[in-house]
Protein backbone atom coordinates (compact mmCIF):
# COMPACT_ATOMS: atom_id res chain seq x y z
CA UNK A 1 0.00 0.00 0.00
CA UNK A 2 3.35 2.27 0.78
CA UNK A 3 4.66 1.97 -2.30
CA UNK A 4 1.46 2.60 -4.26
CA UNK A 5 0.82 5.91 -2.19
CA UNK A 6 4.56 7.06 -2.83
CA UNK A 7 4.38 6.08 -6.37
CA UNK A 8 1.16 8.51 -6.90
CA UNK A 9 3.11 11.58 -4.78
CA UNK A 10 6.05 10.57 -7.48
CA UNK A 11 3.84 10.83 -10.21
CA UNK A 12 2.28 13.78 -9.27
CA UNK A 13 4.81 15.57 -8.16
CA UNK A 14 6.74 15.17 -11.48
CA UNK A 15 3.31 16.29 -13.14
CA UNK A 16 3.72 19.71 -11.51
CA UNK A 17 7.00 20.44 -11.64
CA UNK A 18 7.04 19.86 -15.14
CA UNK A 19 4.07 22.37 -15.49
CA UNK A 20 5.54 25.11 -13.52
CA UNK A 21 8.54 24.42 -14.93
CA UNK A 22 7.34 25.30 -18.35
CA UNK A 23 6.37 28.80 -17.17
CA UNK A 24 9.50 31.08 -17.69
CA UNK A 25 10.67 33.76 -15.17
CA UNK A 26 13.93 35.46 -14.44
CA UNK A 27 14.95 33.37 -11.53
CA UNK A 28 16.88 29.98 -12.20
CA UNK A 29 16.66 26.99 -9.98
CA UNK A 30 20.27 25.34 -10.73
CA UNK A 31 21.06 21.85 -9.60
CA UNK A 32 23.90 19.50 -8.92
CA UNK A 33 26.48 22.44 -7.90
CA UNK A 34 29.49 21.12 -6.81
CA UNK A 35 30.57 21.32 -2.83
CA UNK A 36 33.35 23.65 -4.41
CA UNK A 37 31.24 26.43 -5.76
CA UNK A 38 30.46 29.53 -4.36
CA UNK A 39 28.16 32.80 -5.28
CA UNK A 40 31.19 34.56 -7.02
CA UNK A 41 32.10 31.65 -9.31
CA UNK A 42 28.07 30.89 -9.68
CA UNK A 43 27.69 34.54 -10.47
CA UNK A 44 30.66 34.47 -13.30
CA UNK A 45 29.46 31.60 -14.79
CA UNK A 46 26.12 33.10 -15.78
CA UNK A 47 26.94 36.81 -16.21
CA UNK A 48 27.73 36.37 -19.68
CA UNK A 49 24.45 36.27 -20.42
CA UNK A 50 22.94 39.17 -19.06
CA UNK A 51 22.44 41.02 -15.93
CA UNK A 52 22.76 38.32 -12.72
CA UNK A 53 20.81 40.29 -9.67
CA UNK A 54 21.11 37.74 -7.24
CA UNK A 55 22.77 34.24 -6.84
CA UNK A 56 21.95 32.17 -3.68
CA UNK A 57 23.58 28.81 -2.97
CA UNK A 58 21.53 26.56 -0.51
CA UNK A 59 23.70 25.28 2.44
CA UNK A 60 22.94 22.77 4.71
CA UNK A 61 22.53 23.85 8.39
CA UNK A 62 24.83 21.52 10.80
CA UNK A 63 27.52 21.22 8.47
CA UNK A 64 27.64 24.68 6.58
CA UNK A 65 28.13 22.69 3.07
CA UNK A 66 26.58 23.10 0.30
CA UNK A 67 23.20 21.56 -0.54
CA UNK A 68 24.17 21.09 -3.96
CA UNK A 69 21.18 23.39 -5.84
CA UNK A 70 21.05 27.10 -5.64
CA UNK A 71 19.54 30.27 -7.51
CA UNK A 72 20.34 33.05 -10.03
CA UNK A 73 18.28 36.04 -10.52
CA UNK A 74 18.36 37.88 -13.73
CA UNK A 75 16.95 41.79 -14.66
CA UNK A 76 15.16 40.24 -17.63
CA UNK A 77 13.27 37.13 -18.23
CA UNK A 78 14.80 36.77 -21.78
CA UNK A 79 18.46 36.63 -20.38
CA UNK A 80 17.20 33.89 -17.72
CA UNK A 81 16.12 31.46 -20.74
CA UNK A 82 19.29 32.24 -22.78
CA UNK A 83 21.05 31.22 -19.81
CA UNK A 84 18.91 28.31 -19.27
CA UNK A 85 18.91 26.54 -22.45
CA UNK A 86 23.00 27.40 -22.97
CA UNK A 87 23.73 25.69 -19.57
CA UNK A 88 21.57 22.90 -18.75
CA UNK A 89 23.64 20.27 -18.91
CA UNK A 90 26.90 21.76 -19.00
CA UNK A 91 29.56 21.15 -16.50
CA UNK A 92 30.50 23.75 -14.02
CA UNK A 93 33.92 22.65 -11.99
CA UNK A 94 33.15 19.28 -12.99
CA UNK A 95 30.05 18.50 -12.52
CA UNK A 96 26.70 18.74 -15.27
CA UNK A 97 24.08 21.52 -14.09
CA UNK A 98 20.48 20.68 -14.05
CA UNK A 99 18.49 23.83 -14.96
CA UNK A 100 15.08 24.83 -14.44
CA UNK A 101 12.75 28.11 -13.89
CA UNK A 102 12.40 28.30 -10.01
CA UNK A 103 8.95 28.07 -8.75
CA UNK A 104 7.41 30.46 -6.53
CA UNK A 105 7.57 29.35 -2.73
CA UNK A 106 3.82 29.67 -1.48
CA UNK A 107 4.48 29.03 2.59
CA UNK A 108 1.37 28.03 4.25
CA UNK A 109 -0.27 27.47 0.77
CA UNK A 110 -2.13 24.19 0.67
CA UNK A 111 -0.58 20.23 0.49
CA UNK A 112 -2.36 18.41 -2.98
CA UNK A 113 -2.18 14.42 -1.77
CA UNK A 114 -3.53 12.36 -4.49
CA UNK A 115 -6.31 9.92 -3.35
CA UNK A 116 -6.46 6.08 -3.89
CA UNK A 117 -9.18 4.60 -5.63
CA UNK A 118 -11.86 2.81 -3.25
CA UNK A 119 -10.62 -1.03 -4.32
CA UNK A 120 -7.42 -0.13 -1.74
CA UNK A 121 -9.79 0.59 0.62
CA UNK A 122 -11.87 -2.57 0.32
CA UNK A 123 -8.88 -4.81 0.16
CA UNK A 124 -7.64 -3.74 3.50
CA UNK A 125 -11.30 -3.74 4.88
CA UNK A 126 -12.03 -7.20 3.77
CA UNK A 127 -7.85 -8.61 4.37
Amino acid sequence: MNRTVLSIAKRAAATVQKAASAAPNSKLFVAGLSWSVDEKSLKDAFSSFGDVTEVRIMYDKDSGRSRGFGFVNFSKEDEAICAKDAMDGKALLGRPLRISFALERVRGGPVIVPRLSDSGDDYNRNG
